[in-house]
């Protein structure tokens, strides 16, 4: 490096330690807010926090705007946010009172200036944490962040039939108990309880409505003030102040019902809560409790229920996981179990509504969850009673429900009776025009429903007699024509000769007053009873925990051997155990197949072997059902047999014979059927003789 280099950077270096010299650096001022916002976001854990100038400010008119109005000793005004571990005063712009954290109340004004004399640092920010998330509820759901703190209470109000447990927290119904009826299911067998019957209790059923406010807050959230109005009446209000109030009242009739009045009731908030919006909010989630011995059934007799306002009722599917929308009114919604249901009624309908149903395949205890999101549109805030529903919590018995289809709401058929399965229209029709009758009819003086079933299998057995009678005669009949058959059989063989056989066969019949299809028309008109006592007696809840002879419970199956374990296919379809009921039907069943056999000759082998094996697959399919329904159906063979043997014996095949005799002496009148039949022989006749023309050119 020469000597122009050296002298040149010492130069430059003068130059600078004379400016650095000459210009000293000042530190940048900051304000307040920002020294605060980087000493929080710099400082280390151990140190103090606190509001900044912004949030103090929202803290002030929070209290101000959303809390209790208070008069202080020197008649200033202000206002109260007491929600169990902050009670803070705010006058004016300044807050004072105190914060609990961990036990320890400590001062307002301590903890803003981080006095560390009297608190930890830990205890310090805790408090001052707690103080800024009530300042933010408050400002989110205004006079209602109150209530997102407080203490739970349970309140119980009950009658003859139906006991209920609403509770502070959220203001609902949490827990309904049927005090007439016994639960028959246990996962463990060997615990023999009789406890009643709870439709729902604790987190397995809630009922909330969302406030429509400018941020919507859902009443499950909230503590309620509760209010005993009288011996039949709660009322679960939030206390506005102002003599304002929002609530929902719960009226429990007195005696023998099950329907729970359910109203929105409020006070001057039309000047208190500013809101455009509407609709309010309804969300009912519930899961299925189990109740019963047999889950297949309960399993396939339980679903979401919901009828149009004026309209039909649907269900969800009961078998697999289902979700629906529905942008139509609403009247009623119903979570159902085979013989018990939730049902809110809306006395104004539900505007929309989504619908969401879950099986629980492998859960012992319940059956399934239920979730439902309606909305009832047009809210007032100004009005006194802005919404009303009717709160159905009972059994699913037939003159119950139908009680209440024209009086729960005035206006339309509930169709509440809908809940019960009991087939289709005609099979409902018979079921709801004459079975129910009779046996609600006998259920009034008799108590022991096993002879209840036996009268009722009597007088349907007697009803039907006269097309027994006849089927039993035409049988007759055609037994006794058989060898006249089978001689034209012999005489017209081969399929070129199948016309002619007919017509001699049509011909004997007619000139014998017999009809080949007069033994099945009784038998044809008997089905729809046969089908609709098919779904009457696993919907028929008179008949649960009713015992009979070996069976503890008519609605259940009638074990006498069970085991344990999954045997594929097996237990899916026939259990793992044997009915007895269902067995003597079977066996019952065989009996009558034979006897019918022997009464109707001329059956092909292939066909005869088909009939036996019809009782063996009624076997495998009623052994899972109510011991009720195959005691009926054993009941009905072994009286049909009895009819048998006594037409037998007061019918006898000569009888018969002078009967078919006189028929044949007298002249006969075509009837529109054969003339009809003999026209379309003539003229298939005639085409295959026009046939074989054809094949000998």
């Amino acid at each position: 490096m020469d000597r122009n280099t050296v002298i040149g950077m010492l130069l430059i270096v003068a130059v600078l330690f004379a400016f650095n010299w000459l210009n000293p650096r000042k530190a940048p001022v900051a304000d307040s807010d920002d020294v605060e916002t980087v000493a929080s976001t710099t400082q280390p854990p151990s140190s103090i926090d606190s509001l900044t100038s912004t949030e103090k400010e929202w803290l002030v008119k929070n209290i101000l705007e959303n809390g209790e109005t208070v008069i202080l000793a020197d008649s200033t005004r202000g206002a109260r946010l007491n929600d169990g571990a902050i009670s803070l005063t705010a006058v004016r712009d300044s807050v004072s009172g105190t914060v609990t954290v961990d036990g320890r109340t400590l001062n307002w004004a301590d903890v803003c200036r981080g006095d560390l004399g009297k608190m930890t640092v830990a205890e310090q920010r805790k408090a001052i944490e707690t103080v800024r998330n009530a300042s933010t509820s408050m400002g989110r759901y205004g006079k209602f962040a109150r209530f997102l703190s407080g203490n739970d209470s349970v309140l119980k109000i009950e009658n003859d039939v139906l006991k209920l447990e609403l509770s502070a927290k959220s203001g609902s119904i949490t827990r309904a108990e049927l005090k007439k009826y016994d639960t028959e299911y246990t996962p463990d067998e060997s615990q023999k309880r009789k406890e009643k019957v709870v439709i729902f209790e604790g987190n397995s059923n809630s009922f909330s409505f969302e406030l429509p406010l400018p941020q919507p807050v859902n009443t499950a959230d909230l503590y309620f003030t509760p209010s005993v109005l009288n011996d039949s009446t709660i009322l679960m209000s939030l206390p506005l102040g102002k003599e304002a109030y929002w609530g929902i009242e719960y009226t429990l009739p007195r005696g023998e019902s099950y329907v729970v009045g359910m109203r929105i009731v409020q006070k001057n908030l039309g000047g208190i809560i500013e809101s455009n919006n509407r609709n309010l909010g309804f969300n009912w989630h519930q899961d299925l409790i189990r109740q019963e011995k047999g889950k297949m059934f309960e399993e396939r007799n339980s679903a979401l229920y919901y009828k149009f306002a004026g309209g039909s009722v649907e269900n969800l599917s009961e078998s697999s996981n289902k979700s629906e929308e529905r942008q139509a009114k609403i009247r009623w919604i119903g979570f159902k179990n085979q013989f018990f249901s939730s049902v809110i009624v809306a006395d104004r309908p539900f505007n929309t509504a989504d619908f969401h149903s879950q099986v629980l395949k492998n859960d012992p205890w319940l059956l399934k969850k239920f979730d439902t999101s309606a909305v009832v549109n047009d809210y007032d805030w100004n009005a006194a009673q802005p919404a009303a529903f009717s709160l159905f919590l009972g059994p699913n018995l037939y003159p119950l429900l139908s009680s209440l289809d024209h009086h729960t709401v005035a206006d339309e058929d509930l169709k509440l009776t809908k809940l019960i399965p009991l087939g289709w229209s005609i099979f409902r029709w018979i079921n709801t025009g004459v079975v129910i009758p009779i046996f609600t009819f006998l259920g009034s003086f008799i108590s022991n429903y096993g002879i209840i079933i036996l009268i009722m299998t009597i007088f349907i057995k007697l009803v039907l007699f006269p097309l027994t009678y006849k089927s039993y005669k035409n049988q007759a009949k055609m037994r006794i024509l058989a060898p006249d058959i089978k001689e034209i059989n012999d005489k017209y063989p081969g399929t070129e000769n199948a016309m002619i056989r007919q017509q001699k066969t049509m011909a004997l019949y007619n000139k014998a007053g017999a009809n080949p299809m007069s033994g099945c028309l009784p038998m044809l008109l008997q089905m729809p009873i046969l089908f609709a006592m098919f779904a009457f007696f696993p919907s028929a809840i008179e008949l649960r925990g009713q015992s009979f002879l070996w069976a503890k419970d008519l609605a259940a199956p009638d074990a006498i051997i069970s085991w344990s374990g999954n045997i594929p296919l097996v237990t899916q379809y026939f259990g793992n155990h044997i009915s007895l009921f269902c067995l003597l039907m079977t066996v019952t069943n065989i009996i009558y197949t034979r006897i019918n056999m022997q009464n109707t000759p001329g059956q092909m082998p292939g066909m005869q072997w088909m009939m036996y094996l019809m009782p063996v697959f009624f076997l495998v399919f009623f052994n899972n059902y109510a011991a009720g329904l195959s005691y009926y159906y054993f009941l009905s063979l072994l009286i049909t047999i009895a009819q048998t043997y006594a037409i037998r014996y007061f019918v006898t095949e000569e009888s018969v014979r002078k009967t078919m005799a006189e028929n044949a002496k007298k002249p006969k009148k075509k009837s529109g059927f054969m003339a009809r039949l003999e026209e379309m022989q003539k003229q298939q006749q005639a085409m295959m003789r026009e046939q074989q023309k054809q094949r000998k050119r």
